[in-house]
């Protein structure tokens, strides 16, 4: 049995329990603890350009739009 969805066997296992046991033991998605999937911007949920100090969890993007209203200065 090979498949690329996950989700997608359990209607063809769905008469067999003891093989969809056997079947989300093995093919399950990992939980992750770390990693850049777990890491979103509070403000538009993108991935990626994550600034995590000072606990503020935003994208660079979304950091530029509303820094001075969190009270950060631009120095240059």
């Amino acid at each position: 049995m090979t498949t690329k969805s996950y989700t997608k066997m359990f209607k063809q296992l769905k008469a067999k329990p003891a093989k969809l046991l056997k079947y989300k033991k093995h093919n399950s998605p990992k939980l992750r603890t770390c990693g850049k999937n777990l890491k979103k911007c509070r403000r538009c949920g993108s991935k990626s350009g994550h600034i995590q100090k000072y606990n503020l969890k935003l994208c660079r993007k979304c950091f530029r739009d509303i820094a001075i209203k969190i009270g950060f200065k631009k120095y240059s």
